[in-house]
């Protein structure tokens, strides 16, 4: 079977215009701080279907040129393109190997340009390498001294699949360390969110943690982490000393 990165995406656009109805739409920006470009865009459902339909045409072929296409789709710096890549490099995460690491941290740093895709990225493709791969996680502690307001938060929002999973919580606690006193409210959402998942698996050592730095810890990150706790550790935490 071959198909080409091109036909992907022409298979793609065809879909959207099939959609391509007022009901099938919805506005953004009220889910955005910055201004968007076009905040009409299609819903979720919508998104979710047209990934499915053009998607039965390269679930045969092999995961590294599965991985190719999604290449291709982010290249043509398409609206939507980047949810269809995510989405499908998520599909093969069976497959992935330690190397495509270097093409999600790529994919990071050239393509991802608000909360959405960070997120979509962190908790899809790279949350699932890391998952199979924790010795990756030292590498994504680098991503915390970026100048980049999404990798930092990538930081964070990577480690969310292996922490559910009750793995890598040192690293939560160091990543929650050097993110701690950032003022951006993007990257102290991306930490507070990350220690709530952590809750999950060590709610007694995140309340012990957010207590220890509440007094320095931005309230917003500190609502977020704990969000899930208990309400009289919810309390605790947020009363002032």
């Amino acid at each position: 079977m071959s198909i080409t990165g091109e036909e992907i995406l022409e298979a793609l656009r065809k879909e959207l215009k099939l959609h391509d109805k007022p009901e099938n739409k919805h506005n953004y920006q009220r889910f955005f701080k910055e201004k968007l470009k076009d905040p009409i865009g299609f819903r979720g459902p919508i998104l979710k279907k047209v990934s499915n339909q053009v998607y039965r045409d390269v679930k045969g072929l092999p995961p590294k040129q599965i991985l190719d296409i999604c290449d291709y789709l982010l290249a043509s710096n398409e609206r939507y393109m980047p949810y269809f890549a995510y989405e499908w490099a998520v599909k093969i995460k069976r497959d992935y190997t330690k190397t495509d690491f270097a093409r999600f941290e790529r994919w990071l740093k050239n393509y991802v340009s608000n909360w959405g895709a960070c997120d979509h990225l962190s908790t899809g493709p790279i949350g699932n390498l890391v998952l199979m791969y924790p010795d990756l996680s030292s590498r994504i502690m680098k991503w915390t001294r970026s100048r980049n307001r999404w990798v930092k938060r990538a930081a964070a929002v990577s480690l969310i699949i292996p922490v559910r999973q009750g793995m890598l919580f040192d690293d939560v606690i160091r990543t929650a360390d050097v993110l701690m006193m950032d003022d951006d409210d993007m990257v102290q959402k991306g930490y507070g969110w990350m220690l709530k998942e952590a809750t999950r698996e060590f709610p007694d050592e995140v309340f012990k943690y957010v207590v220890k730095n509440k007094a320095v810890m931005p309230r917003t990150a500190l609502r977020y982490a704990i969000e899930k706790l208990p309400e009289k550790k919810r309390k605790a935490a947020m009363k002032r000393d």
